[in-house]
């Protein structure tokens, strides 16, 4: 079996597989177990905060985020927000069935840039579906 066909430790960054085109198609997205950080422009985009609401203080939009259960966790420092996963790990908009982001057009830019950055850039945690 090749190794591309093996399933990576996601807590093992050196068992990760170099990503290239396609290798998304047959994966179980382990990729969105993995903390994912916003910002407010991400936020705006992704429909959870209206462009209005952007312009008043973060604490209170972070508390209200935090008890929809869209974020888990707010940075004021540097003003990131980590968006939820479920107790499997799940992030929150990882659809449980298809293993495909219900808000792909509209995910945050972590999401977008990944696997050029992240914990290994050009790497993935690649595990096949089934």
């Amino acid at each position: 079996m090749s190794k591309a066909r093996t399933g990576a430790d996601i807590e093992r960054l050196d068992t990760w597989h170099k990503y290239r085109n396609g290798l998304c198609s047959d994966c179980r997205a382990s990729c969105c177990t993995l903390p994912a950080e916003a910002r407010m422009s991400d936020l705006v985009r992704m429909g959870v905060v209206d462009a209005f609401e952007a312009e008043e203080p973060l604490k209170p939009i972070a508390r209200r985020l935090e008890k929809a259960g869209i974020i888990e966790h707010f940075n004021f420092r540097n003003e990131l927000f980590t968006l939820a996963r479920r107790a499997n790990g799940d992030c929150v908009y990882l659809d449980a069935a298809t293993r495909r982001c219900t808000i792909y057009q509209r995910r945050p830019d972590t999401c977008r840039n990944h696997p050029r950055i992240g914990p290994r850039p050009g790497y993935c945690a690649y595990v096949p579906l089934g």
